[in-house]
């Protein structure tokens, strides 16, 4: 019976998270979903590096598939003719962090996974210092 409860209670939680991240990104400005992208792609790496650590090989592997993902859909949002050469830089960084994740996963290494997730805190950073009156305006990250 405990295990029942426990296993509701998980897919309760599952619900929640869905429906809380589903309404947030209804209800999100295109900055704000770049937002959530990054801190996504965050997300992805440190579990990455948890799994790593606790040698959960199936899991590492998953979540840095994850966070390639959302690195790809960000890169893919980009607008080269508009963005000119900070679009090109931000396409070309991206490229390198998913072959860097790639190579993490190959490597089980924790200290490439530091690296992307460090350059993704750069990117956000400075993606959170654009002012408020330009975060509704449809333009490449």
């Amino acid at each position: 019976m405990e295990k029942d409860t426990d296993m509701n209670a998980s897919l309760a939680m599952q619900q929640y998270r869905h429906n809380h991240v589903q309404g947030g990104v209804d209800e999100a400005s295109p900055h704000r979903l770049v937002q959530m992208l990054m801190e996504g792609a965050l997300e992805k790496i440190m579990a990455a590096k948890g799994f790593m650590a606790n040698k959960d090989i199936a899991k590492k592997g998953e979540h840095i598939s994850w966070a390639i993902s959302i690195i790809d859909s960000l890169r893919s949002c980009l607008n080269v003719e508009l963005g000119g050469e900070v679009a090109q830089n931000l396409t070309d960084l991206y490229g390198y962090m998913e072959q860097r994740l790639l190579e993490a996963n190959i490597k089980n290494d924790p200290t490439i996974l530091d690296e992307v997730g460090q350059l993704i805190i750069q990117i956000k950073s400075g993606w959170d210092q654009i002012p408020e009156e330009y975060h509704h305006t449809s333009s490449g990250n």
